[in-house]
């Protein structure tokens, strides 16, 4: 008789969203969504993270609450979410990490492309390459000219194996043929402190890791890796300018669901996250971080990451690399 009560109460349930499926999606959100951060707190992802959920809740009617589950290089947070019931109240706040990691496979317990729904990409922005203020380096072809003729000597940061800050220094290395050293960090900060000690000498870093430290000439600018001068720097060369052709690289910020989130709250979602970041204060920290604002559909999205994810699994397969 229980089991019976239990299949009456699932069917019940079920159709309650099956034929009245708009009055579904327009109920929600009916409670608070959970945005899942997958780096610690206080960091520049999880600033703008924090000023995402403001926004939303506001749009939404319903409370968006941060939580950071850092570690893994943002493999454990999105794994967390990657097996989140599908129902929209648990949300992932990405960046390009999310995919740098699976094409290193640094973790194997989720998919990019099917254990997750697309909801929006807010922004990208591009790399800036630094060296250390006492190298010597001052370009990128002293960059080139320092690590032919001395390639024992240079080291290259990152803020973990399989980052993109990581992935970056090798498809520079690719592009140019050059031997750099791989010193992974757990984490940008300690990568910056001994980049600015001078125990590595150059650095592929996002925008908000970096951009104090140049201002204020503690460390070398070399070049952006977007394909367009940044309007933080226009007098850096881009590294097309710099003479490393195809080297159009960014970091990125995006929402994800659980797959399998019903496609009326994808929607929904879809259209409260590009709200959200179109207010002046969202666009103004992304643009002063360098970044360039976007907005689109899921679908959009979603193609940018099948493309990232096939660039960067081009890049491990060249060097054959597994990062587990």
């Amino acid at each position: 008789m229980l089991y019976l009560k239990q299949i009456r109460r699932y069917l019940g349930i079920a159709a309650a969203c099956m034929l009245p499926a708009l009055a579904c999606a327009e109920s929600f959100p009916d409670k608070p969504i959970k945005l899942v951060v997958p780096f610690s707190a206080g960091g520049g992802t999880d600033s703008i993270a924090r000023d995402i959920a403001r926004t939303l809740s506001e749009r939404l009617g319903q409370s968006v609450v941060v939580e950071n589950h850092g570690g893994g290089g943002g493999s454990i947070g999105a794994n967390m979410v990657a097996h989140a019931n599908p129902d929209g109240y648990t949300l992932l706040f990405a960046t390009s990490t999310f995919v740098t990691n699976a094409a290193a496979e640094v973790s194997s317990t989720y998919d990019v492309e099917k254990s997750f729904a697309p909801i929006a990409l807010i922004g990208r922005g591009p790399l800036l390459v630094v060296a250390n203020k006492d190298s010597g380096i001052t370009s990128i072809d002293a960059l080139r000219k320092h690590a032919t003729e001395r390639p024992d000597e240079l080291n290259f940061c990152s803020s973990g194996a399989g980052g993109i800050n990581h992935l970056a220094g090798e498809l520079f290395k690719q592009k140019t043929g050059v031997q750099m050293t791989h010193v992974p960090y757990k984490g940008s900060g300690p990568a910056t402190v001994d980049l600015l000690a001078g125990r590595v000498q150059v650095f592929f870093s996002t925008v908000p890791t970096i951009l104090g430290q140049v201002k204020e000439g503690r460390v070398q600018l070399l070049a952006v890796t977007s394909n367009e001068r940044s309007d933080l720097f226009p007098d850096t060369p881009t590294m097309a300018q710099a003479g490393v052709e195809d080297f159009d690289i960014s970091t990125w910020w995006g929402v994800l669901a659980p797959a399998g989130t019903p496609e009326e709250f994808v929607k929904k979602l879809n259209v409260a996250v590009n709200e959200a970041a179109a207010t002046p204060a969202v666009q103004q920290r992304l643009t002063n971080e360098g970044a360039t604002l976007f907005a689109g559909p899921p679908q959009a999205f979603a193609e940018a990451l099948s493309q990232e994810l096939a660039l960067w699994r081009g890049v491990v397969k060249q060097f054959d690399m597994r990062l587990k």
